[in-house]
């Protein structure tokens, strides 16, 4: 009993500081997000004029907040088979992943850069209705050094 109880002492305060501490440092750590869209087909250039006309803005506006470190659309060069098809991918590298992750007013954000809300409410539906598939994917960077 008499060894035990250290061990037991010491079990119970150094879990926590080593858990908290591995936990914390990957907080630190750039958060990325690759956003894919799949158009239906003949739609991809709607979706694309009408995405940097109203959701490209907030995202730059998200970059002046601090919210966003770097942000970049992909387009594939070739086609894919359909199932793996996919016509835009837009990377978005948070500051971490607890601003990833956090709740974010956006739509606040978006009533003040397009008072009309009428239309962009409009566009914006109209820019979903023209996707066959939309997914959001979390990426991790593999050391292969390590």
């Amino acid at each position: 009993m008499s060894r035990t109880l250290p061990l037991l002492v010491l079990y119970v305060i150094v879990l926590p500081l080593a858990s908290h501490a591995q936990t914390s440092t990957p907080s630190d750590k750039p958060f990325v997000v690759e956003y894919y869209y799949k158009a239906k087909w003949g739609h991809a250039d709607e979706f694309l004029k009408l995405f940097k006309k109203n959701h490209y803005p907030v995202l730059k506006k998200e970059m002046e907040m601090g919210r966003i470190a770097k942000l970049w659309m992909d387009q594939p060069r070739y086609h894919t088979t359909e199932d793996g098809r996919w016509d835009f991918r837009v990377t978005i590298v948070f500051k971490n992943a607890t601003v990833a992750n956090e709740p974010f007013d956006e739509a606040t954000l978006q009533k003040q850069m397009y008072p009309d809300q009428e239309t962009f409410q409009r566009e914006e539906q109209r820019r979903f209705e023209i996707l066959d598939g939309h997914w959001d994917l979390p990426v991790k960077t593999v050391e292969l050094e390590k």
